[in-house]
């Protein structure tokens, strides 16, 4: 995983180990806004139903979208670092 002393030196990088864990606060913050428009909603469905389910059904969507969205944007981290480590392979190896 990743060790404290690993802030302090520039040998390794520490987003591959992170990335995860951000990965899954970004999920829990993505749900709890989803749940938050949801509760909106069904307020909103007192005044008009029809608006309020549009407006279930539209966040369940923006929810499912933000996931897939985030979770591309830390794949294409993890794939720049992993060519980033592909390369220094591949260097290291034309200069034997």
């Amino acid at each position: 995983m990743f060790d404290v002393r690993d802030l302090f030196q520039w040998e390794r990088f520490i987003t591959p180990s992170v990335i995860r864990t951000f990965y899954g606060v970004a999920t829990i913050l993505i749900l709890l806004a989803t749940l938050g428009g949801i509760a909106s909603a069904l307020q909103l469905m007192q005044i008009s139903p029809i608006a309020g389910a549009v407006t279930i059904v539209i966040s369940l969507l923006a929810a499912f979208a933000a996931i897939l969205g985030v979770r591309i944007g830390c794949e294409f981290v993890l794939v720049m670092f992993r060519m980033n480590e592909h390369l220094g392979a591949l260097r290291s190896r034309a200069e034997m």
